[in-house]
């Protein structure tokens, strides 16, 4: 078994690597992050270091699995999540946008061809809940907000381009529920003791949905344990 995991120095991605080594002890695995302890060090405003990372990676041998475990929710006391129109800003969405759309995108677009062609294979992008249009319900957090929508539909497209030629693969978005990360850490007292996950359950819920995916389910978004979330 082949994978990659992008973010691999975050809480969750850290978590992810750690699960799949406990999973798959034997498992080939290659960690990028923008840290120096990955194997691979990409900057994620940089797509030549994202390009030349997967080509040195692949080595002719298709890649089983590849999680993307970026993504940010605020950047210090300059770029918070908006609660009203009033706090929006272009930087805000420039920022916001690049970390949890733009890098997965642009790692889409370099891993997505080092699939199996004809076997099951899996692409991963860690989503939210909140990018569900039609779920809603309270508003604000604009930036965040859309650009994991923005995601939601990047992960669309590609599972109806990827078909094409990879006849088993699948990609997804994972919504991990609110893990005990620097992501979250602000907003914690807000979250009932019961649904803040530490990095290693959510990690382990996540590969369990992965294990669980079939063909049908390419295209769409799955929460930690299991459900569909709406686009």
């Amino acid at each position: 078994m082949k994978v990659a995991i992008l973010g691999s120095s975050g809480a969750i991605g850290a978590a992810c690597v750690s699960e799949v080594n406990r999973r798959y002890p034997h498992a080939e695995v290659h960690t990028f992050s923008r840290q120096n302890d990955a194997d691979y060090r990409v900057d994620y405003d940089d797509e030549t270091t994202l390009k030349s990372a997967a080509e040195a990676t692949f080595n002719g041998v298709p890649f089983d699995l590849v999680m993307v475990t970026t993504g940010v929710l605020h950047l210090g006391a300059d770029i918070q999540p908006e609660k009203s129109l009033r706090d929006l800003s272009a930087d805000k969405f420039h920022a916001i946008f690049a970390a949890n759309t733009i890098f997965p995108a642009l790692a889409a677009k370099h891993f997505l061809p080092l699939l199996h062609r004809d076997k099951r294979s899996v692409f991963a992008a860690l989503s939210a809940r909140v990018g569900s249009i039609s779920d809603n319900r309270l508003g604000g957090w604009y930036a965040y907000r859309a650009s994991k929508a923005a995601l939601n539909m990047i992960i669309k497209n590609a599972a109806i381009e990827i078909e094409r030629r990879h006849k088993q693969a699948i990609v997804v978005g994972l919504h991990p529920g609110t893990v005990d990360s620097d992501l979250s850490k602000p907003f914690q007292s807000n979250v009932q003791q019961n649904k803040l996950f530490t990095p290693a359950f959510s990690a382990a819920s996540l590969l369990d949905v992965v294990d669980r995916l079939t063909l049908d389910d390419s295209g769409k978004c799955f929460a930690w344990d299991g459900q569909e979330i709406p686009a």
